[in-house]
C-alpha cells in the first residue's frame, strides 16, 4: 500500500484540505473489509493502526463520513466510529488546521438525510465538546440554533440528537458562564427546548424533554426561573401518545421530588394521581419509571400525610405489579436444571471488600431477590419503603389481598401466590409489630411452600423466611419455637440440595442470613449442616458455588471454635482442599475460596495449623506473581488483577488472627516482610488497605520479624494519614493508623522517630471529625494514646493543643484493651505535664466517666491518682467549679475513683 496516498499538498498552498484519491480508496477498502463478517479483524485493525500515524488520517475519516455519498452508509458510519475513538486520544495533539477541518465537516452532517450519519456525527460532536468545551467552538452553538430554527425536520432532529447527547454526557459545559458575560449556553437553548414540548413530532418532544431533564440536578438559574413553564409542559405531555415521552415525564417528576420537592408541593395531588395512573401503563418501561416515584417520595423531606389517603389505591397496584410478567427472563431461567454447567455470561462480576479494622464495616445487602431491575423488583422495593414509613397502618389494606392470593391453590394462579409471599418478605421489617402476633402462623404457612412444585415459589419462600430470621431465632428455648426453628432449618437445608439453580441460590443466601442471626444456636446441629453444605459443594455449578462458600464462611463466623472438632473437619476440609489444589494461581474462582478459608482460619484458630503451611505459601506465591504481572504481564504469564493480592493479604490476616504467635515459624522462613512493604507502597488503595490490616495483625503477634524494615513500615504508615485525599482513602488511613498503634506498644521507644509526624496528622482528624467515619476517629484517639504511653516525654509538651478534642473522642469508645492502652497514655502525659490538661479538665472527667469498669487494677489506680492530683492542685473552689459543669450521672461515675 502506498503511504503516499495519505499526503496532501492542498493545505500547504492555503487551500482547504483535500483528500488524495489513492488514500481515499484504500481507507474505504479497509473499512469495507472491517465491516464484512468474514474478514480477518486483527489484520485490518493492524493496518488501520498503521494509517493512524499519518497526520491527516482522521481528516480522511471525517471526509468519508461527511462526503462519501457514493459509498454504503455502513462504511461512512464505520469511518465515523473510528474517528470518534481516535479523537479521544489524538485530538488535543493534532495540528489546529486538522482540528478545524474535522469540526467544519461535522456540522453539515447534522442535516444529513440519513439518520445514521446524523446520529454518528452527534456522537463525535459530543466527544469534541468533552475534550474542549463549547466556548472554543462558537460555530457549534450557532449551527445548533440555526438548525432548531430552520423548521426543517431533518435539521431539527440532527441538532436535537447532538444537543441531547451533550446534555446527557456533559450538561455542566452548557451551564458555565461565558467569559466576559453572565450568559450561559443553556440560557439560549432552554426557551427553544420548552417550545419543542409542543412539537407535532414525537422524536423532537422526546429529545427536548430528555435534554431539559438532564438539568434538574444542576438547576441552572434559567430553569429555576422557568419552572412554571416547565411544569405546565410536563402536565401537557403527561398523556402523550409516545411511551418514550410519558417515561420522561415520570422521570422528571421522580428527579424533582428527589432534588427540589418544594416545586412539586403545590401540585402534589395532581402528580400523585398521575403516578397512580401511569403505574398501570401498558408500557412496562413507563410503569417502571412511575413506580420509582413512591420510593423517592418516601425518602424526600415531605410529610407522609400527603401520601396517606392514596395508600388504599397504591398498595393493590404495587402488589399487582409484583407478579412475574409473562416475558420475565426469570421464568425462563427458573426452568434451568442444576446439572447444566454455567455459561461464562452467567457469572456475575464479584467484588471483594478489603479488610477493615474498626467499628463501621459496611453491611452486606442480602436482599437482592432478582438480578435485573424491573417493575416487579421496583414495586417490591417501593412496598418495603412504604412499609417502613407507614408501618402497620398499611396492613389493613395489604393483608386481605395477600390472604386472598395465598388462599388459591390452582396452578394457573401461582404467580399471584408468589407475589403475595414476596409482599410478606418486603414488609417484614416495616410492619414487624403488626405482624408479630401472627408470625408463628405466617412461618407455619410458609414452611410447606418450600416444597412447592414451582421453583420460583420455592425460591421466594426461602427469601421471605430469611426476612423473619430474627423472630425464628427468638423462639428458640420454647417447645413450639424449637420445633419451628428445626422445620425452617431442615427445610432450607433440603432446598440447598434442590436440583434447580435458582432455588439453590435463594436457599443458600437465606441460610447464610439465618446463620448470622442464629450464631452459636447452630452448634448442636453442625454435623447435619456441614453434610448438606458439602453435598451442595459437590453438586453446584460455578456460579452457585460462590454462594456455598459464603454460607460456609458465615457458618464459621457464627460458630467459631465449635467447628474445631475432627468429625466436623473431616466433612468440611477435604473437598475444599481438593478444589484448592485443582485451581491455578490465576483462576478467579480462587477469590471466594480464599475468603472462605479466611473465615475458617479465624474460627479454627490454632486448629487450622495442620492446613496452614500450604495455604500460607500459596498466598505469598499469588502476591508475588501478581506484583510481577503488574510490572511485566508477558513474562509473568498472567494479567494483573488486584483482587488476587487483596484476597491473599486478607487470608494471611485471617491466618495471623487465627494462629496467633503460631504463625511465627511460617513468617520467619518467608519473604512476607518484603512483599508486605511493597503492598503498603502500592498505588491501589484496596491493596494498601488490606496490607495495613495485615501489618497491624503481624505487629500484634510477631513484631520481631518486621523489625529489620521497621523505619520503612512506620514511614509509609504515617504517609497514609498525611494526604490531601484523606476522605477518598479513609479506610486505608484507618488501617494504617491502627497498625501504627499496634507497632507502638510492641517496639516501644523505637517508634520515637515518627511520633511527632504521626501526632501532627492525628490531631487535625480529632479536631475536625466532620465527614470522617467513626472508626478513623476512634483509631486516631487510641493510637495517639498508645504513642503517648510509649513516648510521653515527646507528646506531653504539646497536649494542650489536642487534649479537648482527644478526650471527646475517647469518651465515645467502648470499654476494651485498646481503650485501656489509650488511657495509659493519658495518665503518662498528665504525669509529665499536669498543666497541659487544665483547660480541658471537664472533657477529661467526661472521658474517664465513659468507662463502665476499668478491668486493670493498675490503670484504675492511675486514673484515680490523676483525678486526685487535680483536686489537690485546684484551690479556692476551682475544683468544685469544674465539678458543677458536669452532669449528675458523670459525677456519680467519678465517685468510684474516690474524689
Amino acid at each position: 500500500m502506498a503511504a503516499a496516498g495519505l499526503t496532501t499538498a492542498a493545505a500547504v498552498s492555503g487551500v482547504s484540505w483535500q483528500p488524495q484519491e489513492v488514500g481515499f480508496k484504500e481507507i474505504c477498502g479497509l473499512l469495507e473489509q472491517q465491516i464484512s463478517p468474514s474478514s480477518d479483524k486483527s489484520q485490518i485493525w493492524q493496518q488501520l493502526q498503521h494509517y493512524s500515524h499519518f497526520p491527516d488520517f482522521n481528516n480522511y475519516l471525517a471526509f468519508i463520513l461527511a462526503r462519501a455519498q457514493g459509498k454504503p452508509v455502513e462504511v461512512r458510519q464505520a469511518a465515523g466510529l473510528l474517528l470518534k475513538n481516535n479523537l479521544k486520544t489524538a485530538f488535543k495533539s493534532m495540528p489546529p488546521m486538522n482540528q478545524e477541518y474535522i469540526k467544519a465537516e461535522l456540522l453539515p452532517c447534522l442535516g444529513s438525510t440519513d439518520r445514521q450519519i446524523r446520529s454518528t456525527s452527534g456522537t463525535i460532536i459530543t466527544v469534541l465538546v468533552q475534550l474542549g468545551g463549547v466556548l472554543g467552538w462558537p460555530e457549534l452553538l450557532h449551527s445548533l440554533v440555526k438548525c432548531l430554527e430552520s423548521n426543517d425536520l431533518t435539521h431539527m432532529e440532527g441538532a436535537m440528537d447532538a444537543f441531547s447527547k451533550i446534555c446527557e454526557d456533559i450538561p455542566e459545559v452548557l451551564d458555565a458562564e461565558t467569559p466576559g458575560s453572565s450568559e450561559r449556553p443553556i440560557d439560549i437553548f432552554l426557551p427553544r427546548l420548552l417550545s419543542l414540548f409542543q412539537s407535532p413530532h414525537a422524536t423532537l418532544r422526546k429529545l427536548a424533554l430528555g435534554s431539559v431533564n438532564q438539568f434538574i440536578m444542576l438547576m441552572p438559574p434559567v430553569l429555576y426561573m422557568s419552572m412554571d413553564t416547565y411544569l405546565q409542559g410536563l402536565f401537557v405531555l403527561a398523556n402523550d401518545p409516545s411511551p418514550d415521552v410519558r417515561k420522561l415525564v415520570c422521570s422528571a417528576f421522580v428527579q424533582l421530588i428527589e432534588v427540589r420537592p418544594s416545586f412539586l408541593e403545590p401540585h402534589l395531588r395532581n402528580v400523585i394521581e398521575y403516578m397512580l395512573q401511569v403505574n398501570k401503563d401498558p408500557d412496562d418501561e413507563v410503569s417502571l419509571e412511575a413506580c420509582e416515584f413512591w420510593s423517592a417520595y418516601c425518602e424526600a423531606p415531605l410529610p407522609p400525610d400527603n401520601l396517606r389517603p392514596y395508600l388504599p389505591r397504591l398498595i393493590p397496584i404495587l402488589l399487582s405489579n409484583m407478579a412475574y410478567a409473562e416475558d420475565d427472563e426469570s421464568l425462563l431461567d427458573a426452568e434451568e436444571d442444576g446439572s447444566l454447567p454455567d455459561r461464562d455470561q452467567d457469572l456475575k462480576p464479584r467484588f471483594h471488600s478489603s479488610r477493615f479494622h474498626g467499628s463501621d464495616d459496611a453491611e452486606d445487602d442480602d436482599d437482592d431477590i432478582v438480578n435485573i431491575w424491573n417493575l416487579r423488583k421496583c414495586s417490591a422495593a417501593a412496598l418495603d419503603i412504604v412499609s417502613n414509613v407507614f408501618g402497620d397502618e398499611i396492613l389493613q389494606t395489604l393483608m386481605p389481598f395477600v390472604q386472598s392470593k395465598l388462599s388459591t391453590s390452582d396452578d394457573a394462579s401461582w404467580k399471584e401466590r408468589e407475589a403475595a409471599v414476596l409482599a410478606l418478605g418486603a414488609i417484614a421489617e416495616g410492619c414487624i409489630n403488626g405482624l408479630y402476633p401472627h408470625l408463628s402462623q405466617i412461618v407455619a404457612f410458609l414452611i410447606p411452600l418450600l416444597d412447592d412444585k414451582f421453583p420460583l415459589m420455592r425460591s421466594i419462600t426461602c427469601w421471605t423466611l430469611s426476612r423473619f430470621s430474627k423472630f425464628i431465632i427468638q423462639g428458640i428455648g420454647h417447645r413450639e419455637g424449637d420445633e419451628q426453628f428445626e422445620k425452617v432449618l431442615t427445610g432450607l437445608l433440603r432446598r440447598i440440595l434442590d436440583n434447580n439453580k435458582r432455588v439453590q441460590e435463594a436457599a443458600c443466601s437465606a441460610f447464610a442470613t439465618l446463620e448470622e442471626e442464629a450464631a452459636d444456636e447452630l452448634a448442636p446441629r453442625l454435623e447435619i449442616i456441614l453434610q448438606h453444605l458439602m453435598c451442595a459443594y459437590g453438586k453446584y455449578q460455578r456460579r452457585n458455588l460462590r454462594i456455598v462458600y459464603d454460607a460456609i464462611g458465615t457458618l464459621a463466623d457464627a460458630v467459631g471454635g465449635e467447628l474445631n472438632e475432627p468429625k466436623f473437619l473431616e466433612i468440611l476440609m477435604p473437598p475444599l482442599i481438593a478444589k484448592w489444589q485443582q485451581l491455578s494461581n490465576s483462576d478467579k474462582d480462587l477469590f471466594p475460596l480464599l475468603e472462605c478459608f479466611t473465615s475458617i482460619a479465624q474460627a479454627l484458630a490454632s486448629g487450622f495449623a495442620q492446613f496452614s503451611q500450604p495455604v500460607f505459601q500459596r498466598c505469598l506465591d499469588i502476591i508475588q506473581i501478581q506484583l510481577h504481572a503488574k510490572v511485566d504481564p508477558v513474562s509473568a504469564g498472567v494479567q494483573f488483577d488486584k483482587e488476587f493480592v487483596v484476597c491473599s493479604l486478607d487470608l494471611l490476616s485471617g491466618l495471623t488472627e487465627g494462629l496467633g504467635s503460631g504463625i511465627e515459624s511460617l513468617v520467619s522462613q518467608s519473604s512476607l516482610r518484603d512483599l508486605l512493604l511493597q503492598c503498603c507502597n502500592d498505588d491501589s488503595a484496596d491493596i494498601r488497605q488490606s496490607a495495613f490490616a495485615l501489618l497491624g495483625d503481624l505487629a500484634r503477634v510477631c513484631p520481631i520479624h518486621l523489625h529489620p524494615r521497621l523505619p520503612e513500615f512506620l514511614e509509609v504508615s504515617a504517609k497514609q494519614l498525611n494526604t490531601p485525599k484523606l476522605k477518598e482513602t479513609i479506610s486505608v488511613a484507618n488501617n494504617a493508623c491502627w497498625a501504627i498503634g499496634e507497632l507502638a506498644i510492641k517496639v516501644n521507644q523505637e517508634i520515637s522517630p515518627v511520633v511527632m509526624t504521626v501526632i501532627s496528622c492525628l490531631v487535625p482528624i480529632l479536631q475536625h471529625p466532620e465527614g470522617l467515619n467513626k472508626s478513623l476517629i476512634e483509631n486516631s484517639a487510641i493510637t495517639l494514646g498508645r504513642l503517648a504511653s510509649v513516648c510521653p516525654e515527646l507528646v506531653a509538651p504539646h497536649m494542650e493543643h489536642f487534649m479537648q478534642s482527644w478526650c471527646v473522642a475517647l469518651a465515645m469508645i467502648r470499654d476494651d484493651v485498646e481503650k485501656e492502652d489509650a488511657f495509659r497514655g493519658l495518665c503518662a502525659m498528665v504525669k509529665a505535664n499536669p498543666s497541659g490538661a487544665l483547660s480541658s479538665l471537664v472533657s477529661l472527667c467526661r472521658a474517664i466517666a465513659s468507662w463502665h469498669e476499668i478491668r486493670s487494677v493498675q490503670l484504675h489506680n492511675d486514673v484515680s491518682q490523676v483525678l486526685l492530683g487535680y483536686k489537690q492542685m485546684l484551690k479556692n473552689g476551682a475544683w468544685e467549679q469544674c465539678m458543677s459543669a458536669l452532669e449528675p450521672p458523670v459525677i456519680e461515675r467519678l465517685l468510684k475513683y474516690e474524689v
